[in-house]
């Protein structure tokens, strides 16, 4: 019997556990939506196959600084990394990514017995297993060190806290690095100030410092400056190579020493202004709980309902990375007057400045995702690149900060274009308008500004392949798809006709490159003729980080008229099913060796589907233009199934300062904007059983999807506002207004539902 009752009880907590997992798989309604983000997502990288490529950054959205432990040597653009086991610093950190590194960044570390600043020195095992990570707070323990750090971040400063063991010899390590920098110790004032010049991107701009103070709650028992691997002797005051500060303290066990911190680009002043502003008399868990609410407050605009815990944690994981970049360069000074360092002139100037970003990568979601759910920040970035083209003469394309020589296209046009378009405005557009047209027509004093091939270009419609213009096939189709966005935003600004008509015949310039024999763009000679040999599996050469397989799709303004080029609709179709079905082989010849983003491709197995780059990933939508739109609600759901994860590995190629990840919050929602500059959106399908956008106007868009499950990825139909909707796209303008949409999903495609031309997405061809 007692056999019997053993099983009895064993089978009904069975069935309770079993219902219980069926029931947790399910998330309702999030009240604390920063609680679900996972900073680590993306931090299992290296130089070889990035996962994201991402360092777990602690600060608020769009702050002037964020922070990051250290775990890669000073100069390592991987500064942190999931596999590694030490920790060598604290750092703060402005790096938009690992191969652009970092600029103005200094380090802090706490250190006990001997009196170790070498970073080699003082770094110390850690576990993730006693580390905390949040968006507004950090904690980790530092076993060799017996000592806890916690941070908590502001926009331009932060609060340290350190718990030490007993000890008389305990210390906190200032590393202002190499590369030039300053350090000057104030014991009366338990103060340190310094700079550092580090500057990873190009030459040093004029004036360039990051200026920052540092105040304890302790008095020092002894403070040393630092030069390279030597104590400096005699001062506390250095400018050198290597500056660093090391300061001491009698501590308990378990005493909690404070340390607040901020920093400037304008002045050691300007710092200490931000710092009293920023965290005033607040204590270590005000400042926590203040950047705690700032994150909940920008995240629930947003709110997402009925998904998996691993799809919630993902989408909040994702959007979390697209409200960082570009970040604020500009800051307040004594007046609350809006200012800051110019990376153009070296001079203080007043207004707006943001840096690190390359709109190569963000033009694509990031910035349509920020004028759909964030445009008073991208007011503010709008403001910032007018300044950019006052004080450097030209727009930028890649900002770390000022001008990166790095990557291809015009792309600035389409960021600013799409803005207008999206209704932002209280700027000065014209100023952008001559920014865009100045930067079309012209070569910059860099490759990476205005445009390269330019003459070339508007002579012949594109850049020639044998005329020592690399990437031009790239070049070509971005620089055409650019001359849509400046016509599109002539137009909107009532320009004369005879003026913008031009942009709009260069829009048409995609053609030139397409290769009736072979169905995809193809790098021409200068004679006309076509480069050959031509293998369309050949990764760079006449392409940008990518094949002939991937450019091929990059003309985003006129999707009918690359289908017809293609051979009409099912041929189209049958093209874009080739990316999935054929093997993932490639030709790495032009860079001597496997990039990482050909890895990434290669491992994925999804074909020559290239997710983790960006020049393919509005790919998936376009059978929505084709009559097919079953097929990308198909692929959309499998790419974020299988190409994303909250977890170190979570990415699959760089997350590339929000483009990744807008990529996925979009298509999460349930549509994407395949052409930014245009008043659309094309459907895909939605992820979650419901989710509610609060619009900053006030207006809600509720996205409802019920039958939502993995099993039912498909449209079966769609009512907008109550009433059936066949069309493949969403008005932006529309979506303003408030809106609901009811999608009902089904486990089996519905192929009548959006196949008529009348339902597909916009098309410069088919233009009324």
């Amino acid at each position: 019997m007692k056999i019997i009752n053993m099983i009895k009880r064993f089978l009904t907590a069975s069935l309770v556990l079993a219902s219980f997992s069926t029931f947790a798989q399910t998330v309702g309604k999030i009240t604390d939506p920063v609680e679900w983000i996972n900073p680590l997502m993306g931090t299992a990288s290296k130089p070889a196959l990035s996962n994201g490529n991402t360092y777990p950054t602690i600060a608020l959205p769009w702050g002037m600084n964020f922070w990051t432990p250290q775990t890669g040597r000073m100069g390592d653009g991987w500064a942190y990394t999931y596999e590694a086991d030490k920790i060598r610093g604290f750092k703060q950190t402005h790096q938009p990514s690992p191969w652009m590194n970092d600029y103005g960044q200094f380090a802090i570390m706490p250190v006990t017995g001997k009196m170790k600043f070498n970073q080699d020195d003082r770094a110390s095992w850690f576990s993730h297993k006693a580390e905390i990570v949040k968006p507004y707070y950090y904690s980790v323990y530092l076993a060799d060190a017996d000592v806890t750090t916690e941070i908590a971040p502001t926009e331009r400063a932060a609060q340290f806290r350190f718990t030490f063991p007993k000890s008389d010899d305990s210390y906190v390590v200032v590393d202002a690095f190499d590369k030039g920098s300053y350090i000057k110790i104030i014991p009366a004032e338990r103060k340190i100030v310094g700079y550092s010049t580090r500057y990873a991107r190009g030459p040093l701009p004029k004036n360039f410092k990051n200026y920052f103070v540092i105040y304890f709650d302790k008095a020092f028992t002894s403070a040393n400056a630092t030069r390279g691997r030597n104590l400096a002797k005699d001062t506390l005051e250095l400018t050198s190579d290597h500056s660093g500060a090391i300061v001491g303290f009698k501590t308990a066990k378990g005493e909690q020493v404070n340390m607040k911190v901020a920093s400037s680009f304008i002045s050691i002043e300007q710092a200490d202004i931000s710092l009293k502003r920023e965290l005033a008399n607040d204590n270590f868990e005000t400042t926590k709980e203040k950047g705690k609410a700032v994150w909940n407050k920008t995240l629930s605009k947003i709110s997402v309902e009925g998904g998996s815990i691993d799809q919630t944690r993902t989408f909040y994981s994702s959007l979390y990375r697209t409200l960082f970049f570009p970040n604020k360069m500009y800051e307040l000074d004594a007046s609350n007057k809006i200012v800051h360092w110019s990376p153009y002139t070296g001079e203080i100037k007043p207004g707006y400045m943001f840096a690190g970003t390359g709109f190569w990568d963000t033009f694509r979601a990031l910035y349509p995702f920020l004028n759909l759910m964030y445009p008073s920040i991208n007011k503010e970035m709008q403001e910032g690149l007018i300044n950019d083209y006052k004080e450097g003469g030209w727009l930028p394309e890649w900002s770390s900060p000022g001008y990166a020589n790095i990557m291809i296209g015009n792309n600035s046009a389409s960021v600013v274009a799409d803005a207008y378009i999206k209704g932002i405005r209280g700027y000065d557009i014209n100023t952008l308008w001559d920014a865009v047209t100045h930067g079309a027509n012209n070569e910059g004093p860099i490759q990476a500004v205005g445009r390269a091939g330019v003459k070339y270009y508007n002579e012949l419609g594109y850049v020639p392949y044998d005329v020592k213009i690399n990437e031009n096939a790239a070049r070509t189709l971005e620089y055409s798809y650019d001359d849509f966005t400046i016509y599109q935003l002539g137009r909107a600004l009532n320009k004369p006709k005879a003026e913008i008509d031009i942009y709009a015949k260069r829009a048409l310039n995609y053609k030139k490159l397409f290769d009736p024999a072979t169905g995809l763009m193809r790098g021409k000679n200068k004679d006309g003729s076509f480069q050959s040999p031509f293998n369309p599996f050949k990764w760079g050469d006449a392409f940008t980080e990518g094949n002939s397989w991937h450019y091929s799709w990059s003309v985003f303004q006129d999707i009918d008229g690359l289908s017809k080029l293609m051979g009409g609709k099912d041929k189209f179709v049958s093209k874009l099913d080739s990316v999935f079905t054929l093997p993932p082989v490639f030709d790495d010849s032009y860079y001597g060796g496997v990039i990482h983003e050909i890895r990434e491709m290669q491992i994925a197995n999804m074909g020559q589907y290239a997710h983790g780059n960006q020049p393919i990933q509005h790919m998936i939508y376009l059978y929505n233009y084709a009559g097919a739109p079953w097929k990308t609600q198909y692929w959309v759901r499998e790419t974020m199934n299988r190409m994303y994860k909250a977890t170190p590995d979570g990415y699959c190629g760089d997350e590339d300062n929000g483009q990744t990840s807008a990529w996925y919050v979009f298509s999460a929602l349930g549509f994407y904007p395949v052409t930014p500059a245009v008043d659309q959106y094309v459907v895909g399908a939605p992820l979650f059983k419901k989710v509610t956008l609060t619009l900053e106007n006030g207006k809600t868009v509720v996205i409802n999807a019920p039958n939502n499950s993995d099993d039912n990825r498909y449209v079966q139909g769609l009512k907008y506002n109550g009433k059936e909707q066949t069309k493949n796209w969403l008005s932006h303008s529309n979506l303003l207004k408030g809106a609901t949409l009811d999608f009902d999903m089904t486990s089996k495609p519905n192929k009548t539902r959006g196949t008529s031309e009348s339902d597909f997405p916009y098309s410069l061809s088919t233009e009324k």
